[in-house]
């Protein structure tokens, strides 16, 4: 072996053992490296773990039995990761903008269609519906197809089912066009993620995760903006359209600058595992879409809820016993990882919270137009944009830890200054707030999932990818649920006990009251606008209220989180190109 830092090992024909060959530099003392040497020596035969340095073998991770050879790779493409990793990002943050941008156009969309609030809404909830059932597959489908050929298929798909959403003519076509494009939408976020931690090289992760995270937490930023132009000076149809070039760009650039993830035989589908979390998360997904309107304590809603948890539980009793599982539902015995799913909860409820509350009062409360909102709320966006790569260097050179209880404290600390939302705040105010929660949501949340998805084996790295995708979508459901159950009741309480005032006579009556009311009932309009509204600004600081104190709380599970530099590892993951 030779001091210039390749690395090499012989491979028998046939036998499925690889052989790699790639410069590397050694940039410190690994105990699994030999004194000096700089070189890794890494052998796999069919159905072995990783030799290093004399043979001796790496710890299996927590996989299920299965296992199956390898095909020999050719040589790779590229020996960087900062183009391939830039063409990720486009996928990720394509799929989830679509999310927040559609919601801008809804009101428009309704009003061209011609149908009832509880009928538009099935846009969104069809879309997250199918999104839960699609989710659990991806880890499968991309070993089966190989990460680059399900990459640029999900995009193209994307694009696709996109362009079928702008030219839905009724409320029927569009959810059938929607349903279409949560396909592929549901596979990228997974997919992207997998390649990133198959690619990028393990003591480089947290700077390749502050770039990614622009798709995660930036895109929603971005969502009602760009959203709420196209509706008010273009056309709702173009927030569809505009997938489509950015679509078809990058998956000419992915078949250009992408390694090649070769796919193989894979397991058996796990027919009965899917079929458990697909009805599972159908039901949970529905239950909290529909229980505003159902009522929470409804028998559909409970019976919804019942079956949801029998069915995630049958799930894992399932994937513990059978010998190829869809998910590896093993990668919750690892702590980190379970904590990092934790606070991914706890922000991901007070983002979405953020993102769906402020919006509405921005626009019910303060009558702003759609683009006037969107350029409130896109400062919060900027400071994101500017905090991820920042907090992904500063996740390399000290760990998850530090990054991440600042980060929530910011949080904590501007979620609860949104308490303050009122009918006479002004906007500096309130781009104020959001900045500083922005500025934690950004510098916590890359820190927590490279964190938590680098503690986890190479191998299962792609169920982690799909468990970590599943929390937030599930989540963020779940909290927007509970908080908007909280506010619908608060707004009642409140009305109910201001409107008992207005039952007063005499000389407790307000005299502006009494003068109101010689105008006859349409008199009394503006003090019931004016009364809606305020107590709809008192509702909403509860829920901010709620959201802040549970991000504060995260602050003690940060402290669980590891400290100091992540094990450096020679290189990144094998990538099998050819």
């Amino acid at each position: 072996m030779s001091r210039s830092g390749t690395s090499t090992a012989p491979a028998t024909a046939g036998s499925g053992t690889r052989t790699e060959t790639r410069p590397h530099t050694d940039t410190g003392s690994n105990p699994g490296t030999t004194a000096g040497a700089g070189a890794r020596v890494e052998v796999r035969g069919a159905g072995q773990g990783t030799a290093r340095n004399g043979g001796t073998p790496r710890n299996t991770p927590p996989a299920g039995p299965a296992t199956r050879s390898a095909p020999t790779p050719a040589a790779p493409r590229s020996t960087g990761w900062g183009l391939p990793l830039t063409v990720v990002v486009i996928g990720m943050f394509m799929s989830v903008l679509d999310t927040s941008i559609v919601n801008v156009a809804i009101p428009t969309i309704q009003k061209q269609f011609s149908v009832t609030t509880d009928q538009i809404q099935w846009i969104s909830t069809a879309y997250t519906l199918c999104l839960g059932v699609i989710v659990p597959t991806s880890a499968w489908l991309g070993e089966r197809l190989g990460l680059k050929r399900m990459y640029i298929g999900s995009l193209l798909l994307f694009s696709a089912a996109s362009a079928l959403c702008g030219m839905a003519g009724d409320l029927n076509s569009m959810i059938v066009y929607r349903i279409l494009q949560a396909i592929p939408g549901g596979m990228l976020p997974v997919t992207c993620l997998t390649i990133l931690y198959r690619m990028v090289p393990k003591e480089k992760l947290g700077a390749a995760m502050g770039l990614y995270g622009l798709g995660i937490v930036v895109a929603p930023g971005v969502g009602p903006t760009l959203g709420g132009y196209l509706v008010e000076y273009v056309d709702w149809r173009l927030i569809f359209y505009i997938n489509v070039p950015i679509g078809i760009l990058g998956s000419v650039l992915a078949m250009m600058v992408l390694p090649r993830f070769a796919g193989g035989k894979g397991h058996r589908f796990d027919l009965p595992g899917f079929a458990c979390i697909a009805l599972g998360l159908f039901a949970l997904l529905l239950a909290l879409s529909e229980g505003q309107d159902w009522g929470w304590t409804s028998y559909p809603t409970l019976i919804l809820a019942a079956a949801s948890i029998n069915l995630l539980v049958l799930f894992v009793i399932i994937e513990l016993h059978v010998k190829a599982p869809l998910l590896n539902v093993r990668v919750f015995t690892s702590w980190p990882f379970v904590n990092s799913l934790l606070l991914i909860s706890i922000m991901s409820i007070g983002l979405f919270a953020v993102l769906f509350y402020v919006p509405l009062f921005l626009q019910e409360g303060q009558n702003r137009t759609p683009m006037n909102t969107g350029l409130t709320v896109l400062p919060q966006a900027l400071v994101m944009a500017v905090m991820m790569p920042l907090a992904g260097r500063i996740y390399d050179r000290i760990g998850p830890r530090w990054p991440a209880v600042i980060g929530l404290t910011l949080n904590g600390v501007g979620t609860l200054l949104l308490t303050g939302i009122n009918i006479d705040m002004t906007r500096p105010e309130l781009i104020v707030w959001m900045m500083i929660r922005a500025a934690g949501l950004g510098l916590g949340m890359m820190p927590i999932m490279t964190g938590g998805i680098s503690a986890l084996p190479s191998s299962v790295v792609s169920s982690g990818s799909a468990f970590n995708t599943l929390t937030q979508r599930v989540t963020s459901a779940l909290g927007l649920a509970v908080l908007t159950a909280l506010a619908t009741s608060q707004q009642a309480q409140f009305m109910a006990d201001r409107s008992s005032l207005l039952q007063s006579s005499g000389a407790n009556l307000d005299p502006r009251i009494v003068a109101m009311e010689q105008q006859g009932q349409a008199g009394l309009i503006p003090l019931w606008q004016q009364l809606h509204v305020e107590v709809e600004a008192q509702a909403y600081s509860n829920v901010f209220l709620v959201a802040g104190l549970c991000t504060l709380v995260g602050v003690v599970l940060a402290f669980f989180l590891r400290n100091g530099k992540a094990p450096t590892t020679a290189d990144a993951e094998p990538v099998e190109v050819g």
